[in-house]
C-alpha cells in the first residue's frame, strides 16, 4: 500500500542545466528533494490504492484530456507511484477504499509547445483527505508539481518502492568536440561520416536527436545544443576542407591544423549554413556557441593569419582575432532569431557581443568566479554559473557537501546585478566518463546542486540536516534502478526485503 502525506507546497521557477530526475518514497514533506520554497504540513496520512486512484483535469483548467504532455505524465507517475500495478491508470474502479483524486489545473494551454527560458514552473500543491489539488500557470509547472506529489507518496514496509528525480530542466548537449563529430548533419553529411568515431555506430542521427528532444519535452526539459568553436574543432576539419587553420613550422606547412580559420569568408558561409540547420532541428531559442580554450599558437604560426592581423589593425593581440571570429558567429545566430550562450572567455577577451548574450562561467575557485560574476553582471549581461559544479572532477570523501554549500549570489553587486544570474549548471565532461561510469558519478552528487538552485537557501543551509535526506534519496534512486553511488558507509532498507 502507498501512503501520501498532507500539506501545501509551492515552487518558484529557476533555470538549471542537465537532466531531470524524479523521486518517490519519503515519509515526510521535509524529505522532498529539492525542498520547496514554502511548506505547510500536517501529520495526517492517507492510504492510496491503485484501483481507487486517478488523475483528472480541473473543470476550469485551460488544458484538458488530450494534452499530450500531461496525459503522458499521468501514465508515467501512476507507474511510479504504483510500480507493481500494471492494469492501467486513471480510471475509477469499485473498491472498498475511498477514491483519491489528483486534480490538475493549468492557466494556459501550452500542451503542444516546448519549454523555454520564460516558462513558469511555479505551482501550488494542496493535499487533503481523498484529494490533491495541483494548480500551475503552465503544464511545465504542473510537471514539477506532479514530481513533488510523487515524492510525498511512500510505500509501507510490505509494499514496493518507486522514486522521482531532481527537477533539472535544461539538458546542455555539448554534442561535438575535438575527438569526434557525432552529429549527423543533413547539409554536411561528411562531418560525421569522416569526423565521428564510427560513421554508422557512433553518431546521432536526425531521428536520434528528434527522440531526445521529444523525450525531454514530455518531461519539461529544454535541449540546448552546443557547437563549440573556434577551438575544440579538430574533428570538424576531417569532413570540411579549408575550415581549420593550417599550422606552419617556420615557412612551411607542418601538416597539422589548429582552430577554425577566422580569416576566410568561406568559414562564415559554412557556419551560417550549419547553424541554419541546427536552428531548424533544435527548437530552443538558445544556441551555445562555445568560444573557450582557443590555442593561439597555430594562428601565430600562419603567415596569412598574421598578414590579416596587420590589415585589421589587431597587431599581435590574438584575442582580438578571436573576438572578430566570435562577433561574426554571434551575428549569424542573431540573424536566425536565436540567442547565444558563450563561455566566459568571450567576455574576458572584451568581445563586442549583443547585450542579450548569456555568459557561461566555468573557471576558478569561489573568489575567482565571484569576481567574474560581479564583472559580467556589472556590464549588464546575464550569467549561468557552472564553475563550482564540475562534477567530473572527483575526490575522496563527501564532495557533494561542497556542491551543496555554494552560494551563487554571494558576490559584490547590486540586487539588479544578482537578478542577472539566471541559473546554474552541473557539468559532466566526458574525458574519463562513458556509459560504464556516467550514472554513479552523476548521482546523487548532482542532486546537491539541484537543491541549492531550487530551494530557499535559509531552509537548506545545514549540510548535516541535508545528509539523511540525500541518503534516503540515493536509496530511492537505487530502488528505481539508478546505480547511484553511496554517500558514506551504510545500507538501504530495501536491500533486505524478503529476508
Amino acid at each position: 500500500m502507498s501512503v501520501v502525506t498532507s500539506g501545501r507546497y509551492t515552487f518558484p521557477s529557476y533555470n538549471l542545466v542537465f537532466f531531470i530526475f524524479l523521486q518517490l518514497g519519503l515519509h515526510s514533506v521535509e524529505g522532498v528533494w529539492p525542498l520547496p520554497q514554502s511548506i505547510t504540513s500536517s501529520p495526517e496520512r492517507y492510504p492510496l490504492n491503485p484501483q481507487a486512484f486517478y488523475f483528472t483535469y480541473g473543470s476550469q483548467s485551460a488544458a484538458q484530456e488530450g494534452c499530450s504532455v500531461l496525459d503522458e505524465a499521468f501514465k508515467r507517475y501512476f507507474s511510479l507511484i504504483f510500480p507493481d500495478y500494471s492494469s492501467g491508470y486513471g480510471f475509477l474502479r469499485f473498491s472498498v477504499d475511498k477514491p483519491f483524486t489528483v486534480q490538475v489545473s493549468v492557466g494556459r494551454d501550452d500542451c503542444d509547445s516546448y519549454p523555454d527560458e520564460d516558462s513558469s514552473e511555479q505551482y501550488t500543491l494542496s493535499v487533503s483527505a481523498g484529494q490533491a489539488s495541483l494548480k500551475a500557470e503552465t503544464v511545465w509547472g504542473a510537471l514539477r508539481g506532479l514530481e513533488t506529489f510523487s515524492q510525498l507518496v511512500y510505500q509501507e514496509d510490505f509494499g514496493s518502492d518507486a522514486m522521482a528525480f531532481s527537477k533539472f530542466n535544461v539538458f546542455h548537449w555539448h554534442i561535438v568536440d575535438d575527438p569526434s563529430f557525432p552529429y549527423q548533419s543533413r547539409t554536411f553529411p561528411d562531418l560525421s561520416a569522416k569526423g565521428a568515431f564510427h560513421p554508422m555506430t557512433h553518431i546521432y542521427t536526425q531521428s536520434d536527436v528528434g527522440r531526445v528532444i521529444s523525450f525531454a519535452r514530455m518531461r519539461g526539459i529544454r535541449v540546448l545544443p552546443e557547437f563549440d568553436s573556434p577551438g575544440h574543432t579538430q574533428s570538424w576539419g576531417k569532413g570540411q576542407s579549408d575550415l581549420l587553420t593550417p599550422c606552419y613550422s617556420g615557412s612551411s606547412p607542418s601538416g597539422t591544423f589548429g582552430p577554425v580559420n577566422p580569416i576566410l569568408p568561406s568559414t562564415y558561409k559554412f557556419m551560417a549554413t550549419l547553424f541554419k540547420e541546427v536552428s531548424s532541428v533544435f527548437p530552443d531559442s538558445y544556441i551555445h556557441l562555445g568560444g573557450d580554450e582557443v590555442n593561439f599558437s597555430c594562428w601565430k604560426s600562419n603567415p596569412d593569419v598574421r598578414a590579416f592581423m596587420l590589415k585589421m589593425g589587431f597587431g599581435a593581440d590574438f584575442t582580438k582575432l578571436e573576438a572578430y571570429y566570435m562577433e561574426n558567429i554571434v551575428n549569424i545566430t542573431v540573424a536566425l532569431n536565436r540567442t547565444s550562450i558563450v563561455w566566459q572567455d568571450v567576455f574576458d577577451y572584451h568581445e563586442r557581443i549583443p547585450k542579450d548574450t548569456v555568459l557561461h562561467i566555468w573557471k576558478g575557485l569561489p573568489a575567482s568566479y565571484a569576481a567574474e560574476l560581479s564583472a559580467i553582471t556589472k556590464a549588464g549581461y546575464r550569467v549561468l554559473l557552472a564553475a563550482p559544479w564540475y562534477i567530473n572532477h572527483i575526490s575522496y570523501g563527501q564532495d557533494w557537501r561542497n556542491y551543496y554549500t555554494v552560494q551563487p549570489l554571494n558576490f559584490s553587486g547590486t540586487e539588479e546585478q544578482k537578478k542577472l544570474v539566471i541559473g546554474g549548471e552541473v557539468c559532466m565532461w566526458g574525458e574519463y566518463v562513458d556509459a560504464t561510469n556516467l550514472t554513479p558519478r552523476l548521482w546523487p552528487r548532482a542532486s546537491a546542486a539541484a537543491e541549492r538552485l531550487w530551494s530557499d537557501e535559509k531552509q537548506t543551509s545545514d549540510v548535516d540536516k541535508a545528509f539523511p535526506r540525500l541518503q534516503d534519496f540515493r536509496c530511492e534512486l537505487l530502488r528505481r534502478g539508478i546505480q547511484a553511488e553511496p554517500l558514506f558507509v551504510g545500507h538501504c532498507k530495501h536491500e533486505y526485503q524478503g529476508v
